[in-house]
């Protein structure tokens, strides 16, 4: 792709105290958003929280009630569903048809449709009707439309979702290098856990009200303090599961244990290390009193802690 010019590097978009009414029923209120060239700026909610109808206020698909929103460029969309293409013709005239509608020539627009259904991983299927296409296929070709005239600004609603692990990360690979190239992207998910090391700036929106702003460092010091890890413990008596009594009495108070919901054969417990203790300490102290400890995960990582503790806040105001 060619590198985006001086004044495209230069957009990015704001929002200023934009709301949206449906009838009675507020959906956006107060919203206030920047997202500056460059950054990936991720935008995280509960279903239902107002992403989308956010992201089609800014892509020109629907207005504002009120509200101001400056975007420097005509932005990218990939939209969170996949009945936006003509199913009976193939993904290649698709991408053709679209890159005509931006005023490219047809023979510019082929050779930048097969570019970027090589780059989304559809080379093969490109000739192939769109209505014989998965929906993770169907996703990778918005994702490809999206990047027709390589925008300077590129909103994107659940991209990965339908997405298997492979065509995640070229999705994701994609957009980072957007946005090295001075795009400015929004980027909605319910994949919470993606955004680390992969979005610079974050906004939680719920009840259509922005609950937290910053960087994902930020967002995760918001979340539980004392996170809870799921460990595997054997004794030494073969066919006979840990008993829940001995193993606290073996953590002392340092830590509490109880039963994972899973039961895992008897073997796996939510260990809670309290906050003078580690989890080494924790894990040291059940093998001085003889268990073997066979694996330990947190369990739920600290994105999706600071995800549910945000979401509690807001119950409890509304409460």
């Amino acid at each position: 792709m060619d590198a985006l010019d001086a004044e495209t590097r230069a957009g990015a978009i704001e929002v200023r105290g934009l709301s949206r009414r449906f009838g009675d029923r507020e959906v956006l209120r107060d919203v206030w958003l920047r997202v500056a060239p460059g950054e990936i700026h991720a935008l995280l909610g509960p279903n239902g929280a107002g992403k989308t109808t956010l992201l089609r206020i800014l892509s020109g698909l629907a207005d504002a009630t009120s509200g101001t929103v400056d975007a420097a460029a005509r932005p990218g969309l990939v939209p969170s569903g996949d009945r936006t293409f003509y199913l009976r013709i193939s993904g290649l005239e698709n991408l053709v048809f679209f890159a005509r509608m931006h005023g490219m020539r047809r023979a510019a627009a082929r050779r930048r449709a097969l570019e970027l259904l090589d780059l989304v991983g559809l080379a093969d299927a490109g000739r192939r009707a769109v209505g014989r296409y998965s929906h993770g296929m169907q996703k990778r070709l918005s994702f490809a439309r999206a990047l027709l005239d390589d925008p300077a600004l590129l909103l994107v609603d659940e991209a990965p979702h339908d997405l298997d692990p492979e065509g995640a990360d070229r999705i994701r690979a994609l957009t980072s290098d957007l946005a090295a190239r001075g795009a400015a992207v929004l980027w909605t998910t319910q994949r919470i856990d993606e955004i680390r090391g992969f979005a610079d700036a974050v906004t939680f929106l719920h009840r259509g009200e922005v609950r937290f702003a910053g960087s994902v460092p930020q967002l995760i010091a918001r979340g539980d303090a004392s996170p809870r890890y799921v460990v595997r413990v054997r004794n030494g008596q073969p066919g006979v599961p840990p008993a829940t009594a001995a193993l606290q009495r073996a953590l002392g108070p340092g830590a509490t244990v109880a039963p994972a919901a899973d039961g895992g054969g008897g073997e796996h417990f939510l260990l809670a290390p309290r906050d003078d203790t580690t989890l080494g300490r924790a894990i040291a102290a059940l093998a001085a009193a003889g268990y073997d400890v066979l694996s330990c995960r947190q369990e739920r990582s600290e994105v999706e802690e600071a995800f549910r503790a945000l979401a509690a806040e807001d119950e409890e105001r509304v409460g």
